[in-house]
């Protein structure tokens, strides 16, 4: 059976969902408060890789980047956040459209990562980033959800 990152289209599918998800949010009033510190200039791209590991493809990101610990930590230690954390996600639904990702079951799998991972992983730590483990690993999805 084909995995979620390739039935995304692979590395480049997943770039273009990242690059749409990234000009979303950056026009969001909301959402582009998290990035008013500025961002990686590859910003995109890493973006694309993490989801890429998460969905069944190379492990790019954690050869490359960091590890999810590190991830955790960029996201943490801003208190509670769901009202960004619902803008995020609808962003990240017109960015399914916007990318040409608009097959079921493959629009429904991506939408349900990506609103598990920012309400939960991404939103753990809300009191400090020291509180973060050093040992995290990313979480992998599948068709059937988070692989255990």
């Amino acid at each position: 059976m084909q995995t979620v990152y390739e039935a995304a289209g692979g590395a480049a599918g997943l770039l273009r969902l990242a690059e749409a998800w990234h000009e979303r949010v950056m026009a969001d009033e909301v959402v582009s408060h998290a990035f008013s510190h500025g961002f990686h200039p590859h910003h995109s791209g890493r973006l694309a890789a993490y989801w890429g590991e998460a969905l069944g493809g190379p492990a790019a990101f954690t050869d490359s980047y960091g590890t999810e610990s590190s991830v955790v930590r960029m996201h943490s230690g801003n208190g509670p956040h769901a009202e960004m954390d619902r803008r995020a996600i609808a962003c990240f639904d017109q960015a399914l459209d916007d990318a040409g990702l608009t097959a079921e079951p493959l629009r429904r799998v991506l939408h349900d990562y990506f609103a598990w991972v920012t309400t939960t992983t991404m939103s753990r730590y809300h009191a400090s980033a020291d509180d973060v483990p050093d040992d995290l690993s990313i979480p992998r999805w599948s068709w059937d959800g988070l692989r255990r």
